[in-house]
């Protein structure tokens, strides 16, 4: 009898590594992240902090579970989520996309968000003009023809400059046959650091807030940032969600009660106010 127990305690073990991990630890949410994205997720000292996660830590708190962040690269969030074997849920400043919606489910919106360009104060081609609103000033996209232009890897920046230059479908193709390139990094604060570097990079496309996080927390440089515009009237908008793998709509549904409440109280803009230090 016990050397049949001990069989089925091996054989459940193995089943739990080989198949779905976080389903056995039903006492924990493990949150696939990447911690380089603030003020949605950063690093403090060796703590992942920031606007995700404190979302995530009450939807926690709502559920009576505990709440695990793991880094790793932006690009391979989606697909851990949709497997479900080693994350619950994706936090990462996401963007809701309809490729992105075919993996993994996505919660309702709770921030919405426009394509940022920045480049160095000295770089002459950039000019600034102001939006139809009168208020916003922005960047239109003619002005990065010709441009080597650094991305987060498998980001909406990303999608959007190697859409334009290639002239993707869904796309204006405004830098198609300029000359622009696209180079990948796996962060936005690297891709900042390559302008530089050895890339020599012109400006860095990435979502607003990280774009305003990186250019006032960037030392020894004389950075600018400014919207992303297709015309005056025209910008890259796009909304922020949490991604769980599909099926769980226990978690799913914990996730839309916290946002629809934190949006209705507006602590959300209060968070991002928190962690850009604006309080």
């Amino acid at each position: 009898m016990k050397k049949v127990l001990g069989i089925l305690l091996a054989l459940a073990s193995l089943f739990c590594v080989g198949t779905a991990a976080v389903a056995c630890a039903n006492d924990t949410i493990i949150v696939q992240t990447n911690a380089y994205f603030a003020p949605f997720e950063y690093y403090d000292g060796t703590e992942i902090v920031g606007v995700d996660v404190d979302i995530m830590n009450k939807v926690g708190e709502r559920m009576g579970k505990k709440v695990e962040f793991r880094d790793g690269d932006f690009a391979i969030i989606i697909d851990t989520v949709r497997q479900g074997r080693t994350a619950d849920a994706g936090a990462a400043g996401i963007t809701i996309t309809p490729a992105r919606e075919e993996l993994v489910d996505f919660s309702i919106p709770y921030y919405t968000s426009v394509q940022y360009v920045i480049w160095d104060e000295a770089n002459p081609d950039f000019v600034t003009r102001k939006a139809a609103d009168g208020t916003t000033d922005i960047v239109l996209w003619e002005n990065l023809q010709g441009k080597k232009i650094g991305v987060q890897l498998d980001t909406t920046g990303n999608l959007y400059v190697s859409g334009e230059i290639n002239k993707d479908e869904g796309y204006d193709g405004v830098l198609y046959g300029s000359g622009a390139e696209c180079k990948t990094y796996d962060s936005a604060q690297l891709a900042v650091t390559a302008m530089d570097g050895s890339d020599a990079l012109d400006c860095v496309v990435v979502d607003e807030l990280p774009a305003q996080y990186l250019v006032q927390n960037t030392k020894n440089r004389q950075l600018r940032c400014a919207a992303l515009y297709y015309d005056e009237n025209t910008a890259t908008e796009e909304q922020y969600a949490i991604c769980v793998t599909p099926g769980n709509t226990e978690l799913l549904n914990a996730i839309n009660e916290v946002l629809t409440e934190m949006i209705a109280n507006n602590e959300i803009n209060a968070l991002v106010s928190k962690h850009l230090g604006l309080e």
